[in-house]
């Protein structure tokens, strides 16, 4: 098995965010990622997705040699089947999705309900449900929603840089995610003081500069053994000004992208 690096809509944010000048869309990310010599793209958190045709995304992918990968949130049994039709008509083999929406905070029996319901729809196509590690829900519950389902096509998406936010330490949230990863969002983060030195600010920076751990992330989790892809995201810092802000996220893109591959 092998572990492929992928991009994804977070790595291209600021560019399709409405705080750009002209927002590029999909297929402008998807000709970008090639153009990167990239294979993978997971298309997470882009609503747009739920309007688009999606069987001339799947075609665009297919023609620029990309496989999709999607990203969702909630964990309803009606929205989970939305999102798996989705993955189906895209060959995605993965789903990233969390716990939380804006409207609902399910309780660990509640999601666990949930996902047994709709999880077996996921097990007959062949599609994995990974659930992302975030500071709205301790990791410890994610793992034992995963844990009480018990399913071959449920895991997690470990994202260590996430949980900071909850005082959760990023080895900590490694190693008791390990032996369920399915999919990995890389991004390296670190605190600055605020101005007047009243506070800190925790937010991106590139890969190797910051307080993630990345070797002992690879070390733990073996994802190369395990076939657990790793998806580039960024947290840019808004500079300013769209140009500037666009500028930086694509310089982060490219540092990362080198950084992941010199240690493959």
């Amino acid at each position: 098995m092998s572990s492929t690096i992928g991009l994804s809509t977070y790595s291209f944010f600021w560019q399709w965010h409405p705080t750009a000048v002209e927002p590029i869309s999909l297929d402008t990310m998807l000709e970008r990622t090639a153009a990167h010599g990239v294979t993978l793209f997971q298309i997470c958190d882009y609503p747009l997705i739920e309007s688009l045709d999606l069987a001339a995304v799947k075609a665009t992918a297919d023609r620029l040699g990309i496989t999709l990968e999607l990203g969702t949130r909630g964990i309803f049994e009606a929205h989970l089947t939305k999102y798996l039709d989705i993955a189906v008509a895209l060959g995605a083999s993965v789903v990233r999705s969390m716990f939380n929406t804006a409207t609902h905070r399910p309780t660990l029996d509640e999601a666990v309900e949930s996902l047994k319901s709709g999880i077996s729809a996921y097990e007959a196509a062949g599609v994995t449900l990974a659930l992302e590690t975030y500071e709205q829900v301790p990791t410890p519950t994610v793992v034992a929603a995963v844990e009480a389902v018990n399913s071959p096509n449920l895991g997690i998406c470990l994202d260590p840089a996430n949980s900071v936010a909850a005082l959760e330490h990023p080895r900590d949230t490694v190693e008791r995610c390990a032996p369920y990863v399915k999919n990995i969002h890389v991004k390296d983060f670190s605190f600055t003081r605020k101005d007047g030195w009243v506070g800190f600010t925790l937010a991106g920076c590139p890969m190797g500069e910051g307080l993630l751990d990345y070797d002992h992330m690879i070390d733990t989790v073996r994802p190369a053994e395990r076939g657990v892809n790793q998806i580039i995201e960024h947290w840019v810092p808004w500079q300013g000004d769209p140009q500037t802000t666009q500028q930086l996220e694509d310089r982060w893109t490219e540092h990362n992208l080198n950084y992941l591959r010199s240690r493959k």
